[in-house]
Order: structure tokens, then C-alpha cells, then sequence
């Protein structure tokens, strides 16, 4: 049972692209310090409901509401939008300045906040993304999976509380994956901030401990990533994939082997050495 109030409800929510519904009555609820991953095919609706929690996208029906704050009430909408960061794709489209302090920077300038405060928020968001050592050399110089770090320290100097983020690494190598992975780790675990990840890899979803899987416009399941994990015949109606290892651990209960779910290696590896 919930003993919180939800940070964003969004309550039977409708869009419409022209004649296309992207999404059909959409209902949920973001509670702090939560890290939900939100999944689906493509066209499943995912990434129209994340610009709907911060008033990018404005609902043809429904409401969605920010704390006491509506995103279709436009004398809300800027302090919605410092409640509720958002990060993109492709970081290229949120850098703008040509230092890297100077883009963290540029959020807050228009918030008005002072210099002063600005200065420390900069140096705290740099620290947090571990970029602090980057801080004056240009964004475009950057690794992609740095150039995202940048982008989302952004997006934290102005101190949301929730961080929508519209698949944040489909852009990125290995390296620059895992980086960016390891920052909203940091963020959710170490800084209780709540997390909203987008995402089309379903590893990722391992993270989480929530997933919303998304079909048609419509949530199809709201759970725990391993109660939908084991729900295959739901996963391949979605277009969805489970993660590998956790494909393996389902083939192995499938030949006898009573093992708990596995996420990582490192868990399928302890879970099958139990058995001895």
C-alpha cells in the first residue's frame, strides 16, 4: 500500500497525431524516488507519453498532473518543467553553449537563479555525472556517451525532482551505454531521485523496479520487471524481447533446473552453483 502521494498522475490520458491514437487512456502514477522503466515496440506510445509528463505534449483528452501543477494550465507549465527534466536520444540536440559548464549552465540562467547559485549548481551536476575534469572543453569534442553525461547535468542543475529519460543510450556505444547507465544508477540509488527510463533495451529494464510495458497506446502490464519477464506469451504479443541471461535461466527451468530469475551473469552463475 502507497503511504505517498504520486509526483505525476496522469489520468485517462488520450492523443492524437491527425487520425492516429497514440495513446487510448493512459493512467499512472510517478511516486518519488521511484525508478520506473517504460517499454513497448515502436509506435506502442512509449515516447509520446514521456513528452507528456513535462508539457512538451499536451493530452487531446485527460489530465496530467505535476504535484498540485497542470501541464494544460500554461502559467504552470515552466515550473513543471523544473520539476520534471527531460533528456533526449540524441545529446547533439541539447547542447548549446560552447564550454561544457557553459551549457550545464544555460538551465538555470533561465530559471533566474543568481550567478553565485548557478556556479555551485554547476560544479554539483558536473560532479554527479563525473565530468568535472571536462567542465571547459567544448561539448562537441565530447564521446557520445559523455556528451550525454553533460546533457544530463543539464537537466539536474535545475533540480528536478523526476528525470524522464527518452532512450538515453540508443545513440551510444558499449562504453558510452554503460556510462551513462552507471549516472542514472547514481541518481536513483544514491540521490533518491526518481527515475523515468525509456528504453527499447530490455537489460536496461533490469535496473528498474517497476516496468510499464506499452502496446497500441495502452499499458498492457504494469509490474515488476520479472513478473513480466515471465510472462512470455504477453512479451511476444508486445514485439518485446526478455534480456539473454534471463532467456537462458528460462531454458534451463524449461529442462528441469529449479533456479531463481537471473538479471546478470554474476546471478545466473550463483543461482545455478545453489544447486550443489
Amino acid at each position: 500500500m502507497r503511504i505517498m502521494e504520486p509526483i505525476i498522475e496522469v489520468k485517462n490520458v488520450y492523443h492524437q497525431y491527425g487520425e492516429t491514437h497514440a495513446l487510448s487512456g493512459v493512467s499512472l502514477e510517478i511516486y518519488p524516488g521511484e525508478f520506473v522503466a517504460i517499454v513497448g515496440a515502436n509506435g506502442s506510445g512509449k515516447s509520446t507519453l514521456a513528452r507528456h509528463l513535462n508539457g512538451l505534449l499536451l493530452p487531446s483528452k485527460g489530465t496530467v498532473k505535476v504535484k498540485d501543477l497542470y501541464t494544460h494550465n500554461a502559467e504552470d507549465i515552466w515550473d513543471i518543467r523544473a520539476l520534471v527534466g527531460m533528456v533526449f536520444q540524441n545529446p547533439d540536440n541539447q547542447l548549446v553553449a560552447t564550454t561544457v559548464e557553459e551549457d550545464v549552465a544555460f538551465g538555470p540562467e533561465n530559471l533566474g537563479i543568481p550567478s553565485a547559485e548557478i556556479r555551485s549548481r554547476v560544479d554539483e551536476a558536473l560532479e554527479w555525472v563525473n565530468m568535472s575534469q571536462h567542465k571547459r572543453r567544448s561539448p562537441h569534442q565530447l564521446s557520445g556517451g559523455q556528451k550525454q553525461r553533460v546533457a544530463i547535468a543539464g537537466i539536474l542543475a535545475m533540480h528536478p525532482e523526476v528525470l524522464v529519460l527518452d532512450e538515453p543510450t540508443a545513440m551510444l556505444d558499449p562504453v558510452g551505454r554503460d556510462e551513462v547507465l552507471e549516472v542514472i544508477n547514481y541518481l536513483n540509488k544514491e540521490l533518491k531521485m526518481a527515475i523515468v527510463l525509456i528504453t527499447h533495451h530490455m537489460d536496461e529494464v533490469a535496473m528498474a523496479k517497476r516496468v510499464v510495458a506499452m502496446g497500441n497506446g495502452r499499458i498492457e502490464a504494469d509490474c515488476s520487471p520479472i513478473e513480466l519477464f515471465l510472462k512470455p506469451d504477453l512479451i511476444e504479443s508486445l514485439g518485446l524481447d526478455v534480456p539473454q541471461v534471463f532467456a537462458l535461466g528460462n531454458l534451463l527451468r524449461e529442462y528441469g533446473l529449479k533456479i531463481d530469475p537471473a538479471f546478470s551473469p554474476e546471478e545466473l552463475v550463483n543461482a545455478i552453483c545453489k544447486l550443489n
